[in-house]
C-alpha cells in the first residue's frame, strides 16, 4: 500500500509464540512495531518511560487478543533494563526478539548543544542499547538463541547537519550491532538494525513548533529521493522482517529504511 498504509491486516503468524520485547514503545516506531508484533502472533512486553501512553497500548493490544505485560522504565538505568528484560523471562520462561528502539532526538548543532545534552543523548540512545542488548544476550544464551533488531538511523551511517549529538549516538548503535553480531552468531543469536530516514513520529511532527524545525522538516524532506517523509508502519515492517525466522541467515546487517536518502 502507499505511503506506509497497513491497515488493520490480519498477520501471517510469523512471530507465533515468541515472546518479544519492544522498548520505546509508547509512540512512533515501537508503538508500530508492537502493534505489528502483536498481529503476527508475539507474546510482548512493552516498556517505555512514559506510563500513560504505555497503558493506552497495552489496552489496545489486550483488546486484540495478545499477552502483553507493560514495563514503565528508563533503559539508561541499568535496574531499569534488567527488569524490562526480567519481566520477558519471568513471564514467557524466555526472550526470544529485542527490540531496541527507545531513544531521544535533540535537534541542534555542536555550538547549541551542552555538554548535559550529549550527556543524555548518549545516555539513552547509547548506554541504554548497550545495556538492554546485554541482558537480553544473557537471557538468549540459556535457552539457545534470539533476535536483536536495534534502532540506528541514516544519523547513524551518515553525516547531517543539526545532529551533533543525536547522530553521533546512532553510530554507536550501528557499531552495537555489528559487533554483537559477529560476537554471539555462533550461539544463535542474530543482530541486526534498521537505519531509518526522517519517519512522522509524533516527535517529528512536532519539529516545526522548535527554533528551525519547520526549515529541517522541509530540507530534509527534499533530500529523500522518494520525496516524502517515512511513516512508522513502514520502518516496523524492516523490523519484522530482521526479527523473524525470514531473516534466519542474516546478522550484522544495517537496513536502510530511508526512501532512498543513503543511496546518494
Amino acid at each position: 500500500m502507499a505511503n506506509g498504509e497497513t491497515g488493520a491486516r490480519q498477520g501471517l503468524g510469523r512471530l507465533k509464540g515468541k515472546a518479544a520485547v519492544v522498548t520505546g514503545a509508547a509512540a512512533g516506531i515501537g508503538r508500530a512495531t508492537a502493534e505489528l508484533f502483536a498481529r503476527e502472533g508475539a507474546r510482548l512486553v512493552i516498556t517505555d518511560v512514559n506510563p500513560v501512553g504505555l497503558d493506552q497500548l497495552q489496552a489496545e493490544l489486550t483488546a486484540m487478543g495478545s499477552s502483553v505485560e507493560a514495563i514503565v522504565g528508563d533503559v539508561s538505568v541499568a535496574a531499569d533494563a534488567h527488569r524490562m528484560i526480567e519481566g520477558c523471562t519471568d513471564r514467557y520462561g524466555r526472550i526470544d526478539v529485542l527490540v531496541a528502539n527507545a531513544g531521544i532526538i535533540p535537534l541542534n548543532d555542536i555550538v547549541e548543544a551542552t555538554p548535559e545534552d550529549w550527556d543524555r543523548v548518549m545516555a539513552v540512545d547509547g548506554r541504554g542499547m548497550f545495556l538492554c542488548c546485554k541482558y537480553a544476550i544473557e537471557a538468549m544464551r540459556q535457552t539457545g538463541g534470539g533476535s536483536i533488531v536495534c534502532l540506528s538511523s541514516i544519523s547513524g551511517m551518515a553525516g547531517q547537519k543539526r545532529q551533533s549529538t543525536y547522530g553521533p549516538a546512532k553510530f554507536v548503535a550501528s557499531g552495537l550491532t555489528m559487533h554483537l553480531a559477529v560476537e554471539w552468531a555462533d550461539q544463535g543469536i542474530r543482530v541486526n538494525a534498521v537505519a531509518p530516514g526522517t519517519i512522522r513520529t509524533e516527535r517529528v511532527r512536532q519539529l516545526p513548533e522548535e527554533p528551525g524545525g519547520q526549515e529541517y522538516i522541509d530540507n530534509i524532506a527534499k533530500q529523500h529521493p522518494m520525496g516524502r517523509l517515512g511513516e512508522p508502519a513502514e520502518v516496523a515492517q524492516a523490523i519484522l522482517f530482521l526479527a523473524s525466522d525470514d531473516a534466519s541467515f542474516i546478522t550484522g546487517a544495517i537496513l536502510p529504511v530511508d526512501g532512498g536518502y543513503l543511496a546518494q
